[in-house]
């Protein structure tokens, strides 16, 4: 009697439940614990699945296709990387790290036919210790762009009065201040605030002055 799933498959489901876990855990754990962006949270895992099985069939198929499996994965990989402009608003820097973690984790669990089972479980748990240190020891300064319209002050000499004026406006501990663009039509400049205070979640519109069209529809 035929098996109902052939050797090659049941592995790449053992596989596939590895990958699962592993990006679940990093997703759920390290990243979604600190920024609860559900959206975010909706968006690396079907990525990470969808990924997974892109690249598996891709390479499978094309082996098929004598002569033609090193150009179709340079040709896929390509394609998988480009999905980083999966977004309509501009991604977050940290975001933008999360999910490329995410992807290349998909992309070495679906190509890791060759690895033993400890050997690719050690390889993704490497790749979590990792993440967990980063989270833990490279904490990011809180900092914050400002409109500022007492442009008088931001003279190098008045920095202590700048510095002054800056936390009894915000309230904030002020650490350091730096001077961007300076509009003198309008008597505004554009500061970058980078202040003292306990770790918060993080603030999806910190550097935004405008609202957005996505913005505008999901408050609808």
């Amino acid at each position: 009697m035929a098996t109902l799933f052939s050797a090659a498959y049941t592995t790449m489901l053992v596989r596939f439940l590895i990958c699962v876990a592993v990006n679940w855990f990093i997703i759920d754990r390290l990243y979604y614990s600190k920024s609860k962006r559900r959206d975010f949270f909706f968006t690396f895992m079907l990525i990470s699945i969808a990924i997974f099985f892109i690249v598996y069939f891709m390479i499978f198929v094309l082996e098929d296709m004598k002569g033609k499996t090193s150009m179709g994965i340079g040709i896929g990989l390509f394609g998988i990387f480009s999905i980083m402009r999966y977004r309509t608003d501009a991604m977050p820097v940290r975001e933008m790290t999360y999910l490329f973690l995410i992807i290349c984790l998909s992309v070495v669990n679906a190509l890791a036919v060759n690895m033993t089972y400890p050997e690719l479980l050690l390889t993704n748990l490497i790749v979590v210790v990792c993440v967990w240190l980063c989270e833990q020891k490279l904490r990011v300064r809180s900092s914050k762009i400002i409109q500022y319209d007492r442009i008088e002050l931001i003279k190098p000499e008045r920095r202590e009065e700048l510095l002054a004026d800056l936390e009894q406006r915000t309230g904030l501990k002020i650490q350091k201040v730096e001077v961007g663009g300076i509009d003198f039509l309008r008597d505004t400049a554009v500061l970058r605030i980078t202040y003292q205070g306990e770790e918060t979640l993080p603030n999806e519109v910190n550097e935004q002055f405008l609202i957005t069209k996505s913005q505008w529809k999901e408050s609808v």
